[in-house]
């Protein structure tokens, strides 16, 4: 999926789930160590991607307003486009490899599964 991903959006799954991240951020805006724990990544994978995201515009680093010592990661307005396109192209994949694939019914089982998972959960 994540090579079909990155040949109908251009982007990489890494670059999507950083892109994610910052889009459900406060500001749009992260510190690199909340980003990697977001993403799920190590802090040095995280290091070495957001200069080549940096290079290609989709975010910018930031010195961060409440502690001199650190910066943030921001979504910029490219970044936020192409994060945008990249989900309509991510949903409607989804749809195609695993909603086409179910019947009417099957969906119907689907549901009632995720509806019983939801609850197990919320209950916890």
């Amino acid at each position: 999926m994540a090579g079909a991903m990155q040949r109908r959006t251009g982007i990489s799954s890494g670059d999507y789930a950083v892109l994610l991240a910052l889009s459900e951020a406060e500001g749009r805006r992260l510190r690199s160590s909340a980003l990697a724990d977001a993403a799920h990544w190590e802090r040095s994978r995280l290091s070495h991607h957001l200069p080549r995201m940096e290079r290609r515009g989709l975010i910018r680093r930031e010195d961060c307003a409440t502690d001199d010592r650190g910066a943030e990661v921001v979504l910029s307005a490219e970044g936020l486009r192409v994060f945008r396109q990249a989900s309509a192209a991510h949903f409607g994949l989804i749809r195609e490899l695993f909603v086409d694939a179910l019947t009417p019914e099957g969906l119907a089982q689907a549901h009632e599964v995720s509806a019983a998972l939801s609850e197990h959960l919320r209950a916890r």
